[in-house]
């Protein structure tokens, strides 16, 4: 449950892009694009900085030999795939960033943008929870960054590595709570500051 937001608060929305949306997974994937697109438009309202993280896995600077076994391992990138989904609000103001691996530390323009913008808070959401997301949770929560987890604009490819996440993992480096609740907050956050 969420009690609070930082002034400087960040959306940081993980690979809610074409390839990664095509992926099966637990959620449905249009719920999850309607909330990021709410998150987007407080954030947007509230004028605080909205963060598009994409994966290029071609940007790995060596693959381990694990990677070509694992489902996926053999995907054919193209442009296509790498664009953000068409459904999400864009605005060309957005910051966009291009990560190689799971977390979006792993591209040090990400923590560079958010210490640009003296950000000390983030909300996050994507796909996946248990991989993209949580990894860059993970990274966040040890630079000692405020997270906020939208629940409901985030799915996972394993019903139990979500649930764990979401249940485990993210109560102990953050607060979990749903896109409406958290746009309640940060309305709440413009009305007093």
């Amino acid at each position: 449950m969420i009690t609070a937001l930082d002034h400087s608060t960040a959306l940081v929305l993980i690979d809610l892009q074409n390839g990664i949306l095509q992926l099966p997974v637990v959620d449905s994937t249009d719920t999850v694009l309607a909330n990021a697109n709410k998150l987007i438009a407080a954030f947007r309202q509230a004028a605080l900085p909205i963060i598009l993280v994409n994966v290029d896995p071609t940007q790995a600077v060596q693959y381990l030999r694990a990677e070509a076994k694992r489902p996926g391992g053999n995907l054919t990138i193209t442009p296509e795939w790498l664009a953000l989904a068409p459904m999400l609000n864009t605005e060309p103001s957005d910051v966009r960033i291009t990560k190689p691996t799971w977390g979006a530390f792993s591209n040090p323009s990400f923590d560079e943008e958010l210490k640009k913008r003296k950000v000390t808070g983030i909300v996050l959401a994507g796909i996946s929870t248990s991989i993209g997301v949580e990894s860059t949770a993970r990274t966040a929560f040890e630079r000692g960054y405020n997270i906020t987890f939208a629940q409901d604009a985030m799915t996972d490819m394993v019903a139990s590595a979500q649930a764990n996440s979401l249940k485990v993992i993210f109560p102990r480096i953050g607060e979990v709570d749903t896109t409406e609740n958290i746009v309640n907050m940060l309305g709440a956050l413009n009305t007093v500051a």
